[in-house]
């Protein structure tokens, strides 16, 4: 074991490489939830019987987020090069990836916060109408508030996911762990390394994990 671990010469391009994952699957989620979670609510509250049902603009978003989740990621990011280079001015590296990232994450994170809201017992909504409460009250003081915990579980999915896309987009040098494992674990036939990378895709996921369950649960006993 300690020859495996000695053997490997590049700590620093791994520790470079983890620190390109971090970067480009946080920043991803950032704008995936700025993104996804509007269009989620719009989504749900646009359905038949909700307070904003409207059927075409319904049908429009739903076709539109199950366009985008049926193209395969890696796919996507080769589709996506030229609209890419147009936003950041490169398709390569940290900032090259993140386009896509947020786009192939956006759909997916609107559908999960669309099932959480669903989840909610109707009874809430009628309550609020009860009351008086205009659709806005409703929305903003009752339905997101009562979905914190299923939306924080929501995002734990997604960055785990991102984690996850991070490491595909080595495929066309998108950086980060995948790159380091394609180019050094594959391309070298360097197994120790592709051992490594896999090993600290795990540690983020399973950290990602136990800190959103955490986080869940505080707001659970709220």
């Amino acid at each position: 074991m300690i020859e495996f671990f000695s053997s490997i010469g590049n700590w620093d391009e791994i520790a470079a490489a983890t620190q390109d994952t971090v970067v480009m699957s946080l920043v991803s989620l950032f704008f995936t939830i700025v993104l996804g979670l509007p269009l989620g609510i719009l989504l749900f509250l646009t359905a038949p019987g909700q307070l904003l049902a409207n059927r075409g603009l319904n049908g429009a978003l739903s076709f539109i987020v199950n366009t985008l989740r049926s193209v395969p990621f890696i796919i996507l990011l080769v589709v996506m090069i030229p609209l890419t280079v147009w936003l950041i001015g490169t398709s390569i590296g940290v900032p090259g990836a993140i386009p896509p990232l947020v786009l192939a994450a956006t759909p997916f994170f609107a559908r999960l916060v669309e099932n959480v809201l669903r989840e909610i017992d109707s009874g809430v909504i009628e309550a609020c109408k009860a009351m008086g409460a205009r659709k806005r009250q409703i929305v903003f003081g009752a339905l997101i508030p009562e979905a914190v915990p299923g939306l924080i579980a929501a995002i734990t999915v997604t960055a785990i996911n991102l984690v996850s896309y991070s490491a595909m987009s080595g495929a066309i040098g998108g950086g980060g762990l995948g790159d380091l494992a394609i180019r050094y674990g594959y391309q070298r036939f360097q197994t120790n390394v592709m051992v490594v990378t896999v090993a600290l895709m795990v540690i983020l996921v399973q950290a990602l994990q136990v800190f959103g369950d955490r986080w869940v649960r505080h707001f659970v006993r709220k």
